[in-house]
């Protein structure tokens, strides 16, 4: 039997969900529940100018707004990387 015929998880390999976690992945996880955790511990009301109107909002929804963008144009730029 060849090596690609056997079960990668018979014999002591690695199974699938474990090759899943690779430290870059933890890493980014890690980074994520910590951005989550700041976010949410800032809830006081803060005054934001957007160009010319001045809002006003819970520290945490600009912090959360910036993020996703954040998530949104790496998501992009990687994207276009990868074409």
């Amino acid at each position: 039997m060849s090596p690609k015929e056997t079960s990668r998880t018979s014999g002591g390999g690695r199974s699938r969900f474990a090759d899943s976690f690779t430290p870059g992945r933890i890493v980014m996880i890690v980074v994520a529940i910590l951005t989550l955790v700041f976010i949410f511990e800032n809830t006081r009301e803060v005054k934001i100018r957007l160009l010319i109107p001045e809002v006003t909002m819970p520290l945490y929804g600009a912090l959360l707004l910036a993020a996703l963008l954040g998530a949104a144009c790496g998501y992009y730029f990687a994207a276009r990387r990868r074409k």
